[in-house]
């Protein structure tokens, strides 16, 4: 089984969870919930999204078979605009390498997390595990605590067949 800081965090906290190993190459959040035998709306995907002004990034924690809506998201943390950075700049924001950002991982860096409400339909769902390869189910409820997440209407349904690029 992979220990990693998320891993040793949730321990900590006493969180019940649950980590599954993957291939370590970035898969796509649609790949990974076949992989894992789930349905894509509880494998959550976590989008990084900059402010305009200078500020912390944003993370959009939502479901895997649905995109971000910037508007939406800008609406709910009160600014103008957003924007997706890519990949590229994700991972320098982040420390972490596309397909293992985690806002699990990124915990007291500064970020806000934004989970999409669908979530609340769940009691449990899958995140990344701060790594490649890594997932971890757990509680929506200690995700949003731990991560002082708030919920907002954040996402919307990818069009049937479409194929998306994924973080």
């Amino acid at each position: 089984m992979v220990t990693n800081n998320v891993t040793r965090f949730l321990d900590s906290r006493k969180v019940p969870y649950k980590a599954f190993e993957l291939p370590a190459e970035k898969l796509g959040a649609l790949e990974s919930a076949r992989l894992l035998g789930v349905a894509p709306a509880i494998l959550y995907k976590t989008i990084v999204v900059v402010r305009e002004k200078p500020a912390k990034p944003i993370l959009a924690v939502i479901p895997g078979d649905h995109a971000v809506n910037l508007k939406t998201l800008a609406t709910a943390v009160g600014e103008k605009k957003l924007k997706v950075p890519t990949q590229r700049e994700a991972e320098q924001l982040t420390g972490l390498q596309a397909g293992g950002i985690s806002p699990l991982a990124l915990i007291n860096k500064g970020f806000q997390v934004v989970v999409s409400s669908e979530a609340s339909q769940h009691e449990q769902i899958h995140i990344s595990g701060g790594q490649r390869g890594l997932n971890i189910r757990l509680p929506v409820r200690a995700l949003l605590d731990l991560t002082r997440a708030r919920t907002a209407a954040i996402s919307d349904p990818l069009p049937e067949g479409s194929v998306v690029s994924e973080d």
